[in-house]
Formats: C-alpha cells, structure tokens, sequence
C-alpha cells in the first residue's frame, strides 16, 4: 500500500499544526479561557485565536459563550476532541520515556 489513508493524512495535517498538541493537552483538564490559555501557553493571542478557530472548525473544541456582563467564553473538547485523549497520553507517556531533557534545551539546527 503506497498511498496513506486520507483519514490518516487528514488526522496529522490537523494535529501537527504547530501548538495545536499542547492547546488540546490544555484542554484535556476542563474547559478554559482564552486569557488562561494565552498565559499558559507560549503563544501569540493572535495565533492561539487561529488555532482555535481550526479546532471549532474541525469539531474538536467548542466554544461555550454565557450571557454574563462581561460575557464570558469558555473553550472545551467535544466529544471529537475527548476522544484525542488516549492519543495525547500516549504522546505524553512516549515523550517521557524518549526525548532527553537534553534534547528539548539544544538548539535547533
């Protein structure tokens, strides 16, 4: 088989975009502000607005807007985005066992 499922293909287009991982893996403990995210993350708002825009898009996260004054948003998974959890861990858990503390300080060539 020379070809790569599509589904597959179409699978790592969207997690690989890059802090794609690390916004779901913020996620995967509960629902989050946008200003909670952007402080936890080091990441342009601009940027993390985008990526979640894709994430809505593609059905993996929703946006949950309560009528409060001032209105209040919260991102979370969907059903679509909790079902990534295994996934996550297991990268998680790979990373652990793998990747060097000494590998995440090098400089990237």
């Amino acid at each position: 088989m020379n070809d790569l499922c599509p589904r597959f293909e179409k699978a790592m287009e969207i997690i690989s975009k890059r802090w794609v991982g690390l916004i779901l893996f913020e996620l995967l403990n509960g629902a989050k502000r946008f200003s909670e995210m952007e402080a936890g993350l080091p990441i342009s708002g601009r940027l993390l607005s985008d990526r979640l825009k894709l994430l809505e898009k593609e059905g993996i996260v929703k946006r949950n807007i309560y009528s409060e004054f001032p209105v209040r948003i919260e991102y979370s998974l969907s059903e679509k985005g909790k079902a990534l959890e295994p996934v996550i861990k297991d990268i998680q858990d790979w990373a652990h066992d793998w990747i060097t503390m000494q590998e995440v300080t090098e400089p990237k060539a």
